[in-house]
């Protein structure tokens, strides 16, 4: 069974995916010219429950429903890409900007410079406005700290760490085709160590994996479940498990540096609810709203300088990081995943 999850897993990487949408379909909500839009229809990329208050919340401020689905990265980026001719859709919202960056070159983004986007720091935003960046997100390992302590092992500091025997089979990440998660971890060892050493160190990494999982969440879960020993994803995951009362859950960080989701939002190309689209996205960058997420299990560091970053992010503030390339990233997110495909699978 394990070594048919992750083979259909790694199948899903080759072609493009296509999921049913209820609710998303129909007439459009906002006629042309409309000044008041009442609704508008969001694909969201955060866990389901941060989600909801972030609908929730903003049809308080502005009287404006929100239809959201929950996707992963790769999943959104299918869908948009379907979709192309006849968007379902007006904004994406959460996930890395890695995926927001490769629809952008296929034109599958619009062009909006938020008033509000004036205040986020040039690294975090599209020099021509087609996505913005809302929060940071540090990639590293949530453990299962009941299986460190029954078989009396050093908890991993370093990707290499990964590779122990004693690790074989309990490793669980993201979907590098479906989770914007697992894109990341294949770009950041690719830009640390080179083309060529990342996919010969991915391709041992396989070894180990016991699952690939549709969402970059996911793995988090399962180490607090005790389905697998170690979940690679944001450490955000970590502390919401934690702050949930998962006291097994312990988190780890990549010594020699580790890269970071920047999430993004931005206005799907030919948005049916546009006004409502640009609404959305100038509200979501004001410190009200990114401040939101703190109070709802969502432990992300800010990209609006006036709003308190999370109390429990902060232990994690001096990680050291690599410099990770957002731009070359995107720019290269099919042949990454082409090549990482093809190493797995030898």
């Amino acid at each position: 069974m394990k070594s048919f999850l992750k083979k259909a897993a790694i199948a899903a990487v080759a072609g493009a995916m296509v999921f049913g949408l209820a609710g998303c379909g129909g007439e459009k909500k906002e006629a042309a010219g409309s000044k008041s839009p009442k609704e508008v229809t969001i694909y969201m990329g955060v866990v389901e429950q941060s989600a909801k208050v972030i609908a929730s919340e903003f049809e308080k401020d502005t009287g404006i429903k929100v239809n959201f689905v929950r996707m992963s990265g790769g999943e959104t980026l299918s869908r948009i890409r379907a979709e192309k001719n006849n968007p379902q859709a007006s904004v994406w919202y959460g996930g890395s900007a890695d995926s927001f960056i490769m629809a952008q070159k296929e034109g599958l983004l619009e062009s909006y410079k938020s008033p509000n986007a004036e205040k986020i720091k040039p690294e975090f935003k599209d020099k021509d406005g087609y996505w913005t960046g809302i929060y940071q997100g540090y990639l590293g390992f949530i453990l299962d700290g009941r299986y460190f302590d029954e078989h009396h092992l050093q908890v991993p500091k370093s990707w290499d760490d990964l590779l122990k025997p004693e690790f074989t089979g309990q490793i669980v990440m993201g979907n590098p085709g479906t989770a914007s998660t697992g894109y990341v971890v294949v770009s950041a060892i690719t830009q640390s160590r080179g083309e060529e050493k990342g996919m010969e160190y991915l391709a041992k990494l396989n070894k180990q994996i016991k699952q690939y999982t549709k969402a970059g969440a996911a793995p988090a879960r399962s180490a607090a479940l005790g389905e697998a020993a170690i979940g690679i994803t944001y450490l955000h995951n970590g502390i919401r498990l934690i702050k949930e009362g998962n006291t097994n859950v312990r988190l780890s960080l990549p010594e020699e540096g580790t890269a970071f989701e920047l999430g993004a939002v931005a206005i799907i190309k030919n948005a049916p609810e546009m006004e409502a689209a640009k609404k959305f996205v100038d509200w979501c960058l004001t410190k009200k709203a990114q401040e939101i997420g703190q109070h709802n299990n969502s432990y992300q560091f800010l990209t609006n300088p006036e709003a308190n970053p999370p109390q429990e992010a902060m232990a994690f503030k001096d990680a050291k990081l690599i410099p990770y390339d957002f731009e070359w990233s995107g720019a290269n997110r099919a042949r990454l995943l082409e090549a990482w495909n093809k190493a797995v699978k030898e």
